[in-house]
């Protein structure tokens, strides 16, 4: 495959940015999205330029940090295969896990990091997603007594609510919501967060305070507000529902009531 890569070069938050557009050839359609650009920065290299500064770690859809937006989409197109008639659907998925099947040989691709007011870039593709850390610190903790761990089933946990604490707790803190959202609003991560912990027997001294505190500092970061537009969860790599915003909010209004 040979593509026109259109990448964003930034190279600081401070910097001017813009498209620089390069030229790679011999891209295997199975080759991931991350290996592509590896094969460019080799080339880069080889003829002395700056490589294209990205993020990655374990580059098996578990950390969440290969965050790019491209074609105008985080982490990139989903779908059917546009080079393959008989390949089935996928669902999103993070950059890591797209491969370049998706594309078509002389395809165009724009590149970009994420776009949003509490993500500033770092350097190119790379931004400062530590927004997210702030929130979690606020208040995505429990009381523990210390001491030796407790019994495992000293508390019980209703499997409803187990289920409901496990699918939220797979939120990944990649950014996809944020970057896919027209506010840049972070309330589907936020929500992942507050349900997860809050669905548990465990979370329940902190119920009340970590929903306040998570959502204060959510919006002292600088995210937008949530209109429902509904694009943080169909961009999602992990699929967090849309309805933990709700859930989310009636949190927020049963401890504003009790005035914590």
């Amino acid at each position: 495959m040979k593509l026109t890569l259109r990448i964003w070069r930034q190279q600081s938050a401070d910097a001017p940015g813009a498209l620089s557009t390069y030229e790679v050839d011999g891209i295997s359609p199975d080759m991931s999205f991350l290996e592509m650009l590896d094969t460019l920065n080799e080339e880069l290299l080889l003829g002395g330029d700056d490589p294209v500064a990205f993020d990655h770690d374990c580059r098996e859809g578990i950390c969440g940090a290969c965050s790019l937006v491209i074609n105008g989409e985080a982490h990139g197109p989903n779908g059917v295969s546009p080079a393959r008639a008989d390949s089935r659907a996928w669902g999103s998925t993070t950059t890591c896990q797209l491969h370049m099947r998706s594309f078509r040989d002389g395809d165009t691709l724009d590149i970009e990091p994420w776009r949003a007011a509490a993500f500033p870039v770092v350097k190119d593709l790379v931004v400062d997603r530590s927004a997210f850390d702030r929130i979690i610190q606020s208040g995505g903790y429990i009381t523990a007594p210390t001491g030796a761990a407790p019994e495992a089933h000293a508390t019980a946990v209703p499997k409803p609510a187990a289920d409901t604490a496990f699918e939220h707790a797979e939120c990944i803190g990649c950014g996809a919501c944020v970057a896919a959202c027209p506010n840049g609003s972070a309330m589907l991560f936020t929500a992942a967060k507050v349900v997860h912990l809050n669905s548990l027997p465990q979370g329940a001294p902190e119920r009340e305070s970590r929903v306040l505190d998570m959502v204060g500092r959510m919006d002292a970061e600088g995210f937008g507000g949530c209109t429902n537009t509904g694009a943080c969860a169909t961009a999602c790599p992990k699929g967090i529902p849309l309805f933990s915003i709700a859930t989310m909010n009636r949190e927020f209004v049963r401890a504003a009531r009790k005035g914590r």
